[in-house]
């Protein structure tokens, strides 16, 4: 057990919990060393041939600590850079385990969180879960822009220009988004059954097969559009339009639940 994550390894299957259950299970800097660590030991342990990710309490996870980046109180191109590329790594470090990775989420999976999600080989749904990218309604941008990459242009387009938080389950499982919608609850024991099948193939054909899609991937491109991407948003972030001042200047004078409302309210009456 580690402070801010829970990490337990059940019959060859890797299974780490994020423990900030009062914080919606806000992703900050200790639980992307937590999880970064976890990811490393256990792609290089033969023993582990899986890894299932959840949250505890009413969300898998609202995101990045928007508190904690706040403090740092980045300003130049050079500071967003390294900052971001800190997050991006922490994402795509999901995609590039040769172990495959399986997300069994609930409740909130917005931002960074959904950004893992889609890292993620393989991601679960309950019933009720709602996902989203509401970065530019408060002018900020996307870490790693895979939604492009995992559904539909159109679809991608929806959800990253409106900055929906609000995407169903339902409706990812329409997108592509997810694999599979269970009751609320059957989240993790769906996850966790899927990894025992995986679990139970030979590890080198598995590892192998993931290798081989991933690549297909790499010749089309992605990443070198996922890191294109990422220059745009350190671009944006150093910028700070008009929207992300007037986000911070109530979030440092009235708290962030204030700033979130404000956000919230200029959208009031969307779909």
């Amino acid at each position: 057990m580690t402070e801010m994550i829970a990490t337990r390894v059940d019959a060859g299957i890797g299974v780490m919990t994020l423990g900030r259950p009062e914080l919606l299970n806000a992703i900050n800097r200790q639980v992307k060393r937590e999880i970064s660590q976890t990811m490393s030991a256990w792609s290089h342990d033969s023993q582990v041939k899986a890894i299932v990710l959840h949250g505890q309490g009413r969300a898998f996870s609202a995101g990045f600590d928007m508190k904690e980046s706040a403090s740092r109180n980045l300003a130049t191109v050079t500071d967003w850079s390294a900052a971001l590329r800190e997050s991006f790594d922490f994402i795509v470090q999901f995609w590039d385990c040769p172990k495959p990775t399986i997300a069994a989420v609930h409740g909130y999976c917005l931002g960074g969180a959904f950004e893992m999600t889609m890292a993620c080989d393989i991601a679960v749904a309950a019933e009720g879960t709602r996902f989203g990218e509401p970065e530019p309604r408060f002018g900020s941008g996307i870490i790693c822009m895979l939604l492009p990459w995992i559904t539909s242009p159109k679809f991608a387009k929806e959800i990253l220009l409106t900055g929906r938080d609000n995407i169903s389950a339902e409706r990812a499982l329409a997108m592509g988004l997810v694999n599979q919608v269970v009751p609320a609850g059957a989240e993790l024991g769906e996850a966790m059954a899927i990894a025992r099948e995986i679990a139970t193939a030979a590890p080198q054909a598995v590892q192998s097969i993931k290798r081989a899609i991933n690549r297909s991937y790499d010749i089309g491109g992605m990443r070198q559009a996922l890191l294109a991407a990422l220059d745009a948003d350190v671009m944006l972030e150093a910028a700070s339009g008009p929207e992300r001042m007037e986000f911070n200047r109530i979030r440092k004078e009235q708290g962030l639940k204030a700033a979130l409302a404000w956000r919230d309210a200029r959208f009031a009456g969307s779909p």
